[in-house]
């Protein structure tokens, strides 16, 4: 930890709360003067998961002491709950009981406490332009769901608890009860009453998931905030809990380089070389697949193997690089589509490679990816390609709404706001041809930014199943800042762009409710099929209300009523109607 680091724990560990490795940056906002109001002792009650609580408030419920939730079988569904106390709690531990219906019973282990966590954020604000703090000024976000055994509640302060419920799949429809039970040092034990519907509709495992999930990894940020070397022992191993959670949300897509950094450093770590590229003396090329390999071989293990996006034939500044054998250097290269320098230095790879996607089998699922380019660089990459090695695949990322301009593409990704017209998109589903949509800086609703409001993680799968599309795309699975466990913020993007994870596998607030979108969507699939295929007399009014439901998420700009309240609204008609 070098001394600046070393200075800002220092400072953060005096003002914040330190639960494990790393303190919270502190509130600066004034003590909420209905503190004073609040009678001694742990205060617990049930929340809402539309809701970022503040730490330094006092929080804004109705007390509830008994929740009410419903899921089919396979699904996660969540819950929050608040702590509060207006004096210092010392070692507060949260256990659930069994669950059980009439009729069976359900082990405490399908359900999960994490304790949430704040990072600073920002705002929108100038959208992907420069954030200066002066303008923007930071304040603190409930986002990343900890892992702990206990922590311990400052005097005056809140902190949310984040509930999640995995049903099983072979679990038997009914009303299912148990407790949360609430305890802390030298204090009387509390408990929550938590009512859990099972539902007859069964979700398949997540890797049968039909949407299209693409969030891009970045595995050299994990090397760099663990402090290992990349590619080594003790970072393949530090890969497998954020990748193997990634997986969990059906994850579809494996993300990566084959040369330089495609993104030309757009964020905090660089991309490590997974394919060496080296000139030999003679002028031969030789390519070292090995950390490429592996790397493709651990995400298909963990279930991620319907395509491998290969970035870039175009990285964003044009620049490539390769080992020259007889200097013994690193050379860099410009290689622009249409000239020369770029036949000379694609040709000989994209044969190779070819070659060796056909040898592992992975040939028919790989894609030459391409990120927000020119269409006149598009052009000349394609034909160079049609005429090199026509076996691979290529997908785009699409912000100059020009894929009509390259209509059988494997893989078209379009920004929000830019429509796949229809006649299009139905002729990509009937080829087969993925068509999905992505958010990034750019878009202030729906996002996932560590101040959006977490319904925007739900809606983006509802807008999903209304616009038609297959599922979503978005640049940023782990692109951690320089400590991403205290400061989302990261030069011109919004706060919370760059990543919706957190190092060691831990989860967040977005990404919890980005997968209940995502299982939403999967959810209205399945019962549109059913109602469809569907002889029963009250079939097609139970498709039409289901549709209606949907319907509604089909728009660009932020719906009338408050996002959560639409998507709650919505998710109450899909359980409802998937109650055979």
């Amino acid at each position: 930890m070098n001394s600046k680091i070393s200075i800002v724990f220092f400072c953060l560990l005096l003002a914040g709360r330190v639960f494990s490795a790393f303190a919270e940056a502190p509130d600066p906002a004034i003590v909420d003067s209905a503190w004073g109001k609040v009678s001694g002792g742990l205060h617990v009650s049930f929340g809402s998961i539309d809701v970022r609580y503040s730490e330094s408030s006092v929080p804004d419920v109705k007390l509830s002491f008994s929740w009410k939730g419903a899921g089919c079988r396979g699904e996660r569904v969540s819950a929050q709950a608040v702590l509060w106390a207006d004096e210092a709690i010392e070692r507060i531990e949260c256990e659930f009981t069994p669950f059980t219906s009439a009729k069976a019973k359900l082990p405490s282990n399908i359900a999960q406490v994490r304790f949430v966590r704040y990072v600073l954020t920002d705002e929108f604000g100038n959208a992907c332009r420069w954030h200066d703090p002066a303008v923007y000024p930071p304040s603190p976000a409930a986002d990343m769901l900890d892992t702990l055994k206990h922590f311990d509640l400052n005097a005056k302060t809140a902190c949310p608890v984040w509930l999640s419920f995995n049903i099983p799949a072979d679990a038997k429809p009914g009303v299912y009860t148990g407790k949360l039970k609430i305890v802390a040092k030298n204090r009387k034990p509390q408990q929550l009453d938590i009512s859990l519907e099972v539902l007859p509709q069964t979700l398949p495992r997540p890797k049968d998931w039909a949407f299209h999930l693409d969030l891009w990894q970045h595995p050299s940020a994990v090397a760099r905030v663990h402090n290992v070397k990349p590619w080594s022992e003790e970072h393949w191993a530090l890969l497998e809990a954020p990748m193997a959670m990634l997986a969990a949300a059906g994850q579809k897509v494996i993300t990566a380089n084959i040369n330089k950094d495609p993104w030309n450093h757009q964020c905090y770590d660089a991309y490590e070389d997974m394919i060496v590229w080296t000139k030999e003396k003679d002028g031969t090329w030789q390519y070292d697949y090995t950390v490429f390999d592996r790397w493709v071989n651990l995400m298909m293990r963990l279930g991620i193997r319907k395509e491998i996006n290969c970035y870039s034939m175009i990285p964003w500044n044009n620049e490539l690089h390769y080992r020259d054998a007889a200097k013994g250097t690193v050379v860099d290269v410009q290689a622009i589509p249409g000239t020369d320098s770029f036949a000379e230095m694609w040709s000989p790879f994209l044969k190779d490679f070819s070659r060796h996607l056909k040898e592992k089998g992975w040939l028919e699922i790989t894609n030459i990816a391409i990120d927000e380019r020119a269409p006149k660089e598009m052009q000349a990459m394609l034909e160079f390609l049609t005429k090199t090695t026509p076996e691979i695949g290529v997908a785009l990322a699409d912000n100059h709404k020009s894929y009509q301009l390259f209509p059988d593409l494997k893989d078209v990704c379009i920004s929000f706001g830019a429509v796949f017209d229809g006649k299009d998109l139905a002729l990509r589903k009937e080829k087969g041809l993925v068509s999905t949509m992505y958010v990034c800086c750019a878009h202030e609703f729906p996002n996932v930014f560590t101040f959006s409001n977490p319904a925007e993680g739900a809606y983006i799968g509802w807008y999903t199943a209304a616009a038609g599309l297959d599922g979503f795309l978005r640049w940023a699975y782990n692109s951690w800042t320089e400590n991403p466990e205290t400061d989302s913020r990261f030069r011109t993007w919004p706060a919370g762009d760059t990543y919706i994870i957190y190092p060691g596998g831990r989860s967040s607030i977005r990404f919890e409710r980005l997968r209940e979108g995502i299982q939403d969507f999967e959810k209205i699939r399945i019962l549109r099929e059913q109602l469809q295929q569907s002889s029963a007399s009250n079939a097609r009014e139970k498709l039409a209300k289901l549709n209606k439901a949907v319907a509604q998420f089909n728009r660009l700009d932020a719906p009338e009523i408050p996002c959560g309240e639409l998507v709650n609204q919505a998710k109450n008609i899909l359980n409802e109607l998937s109650i055979k």
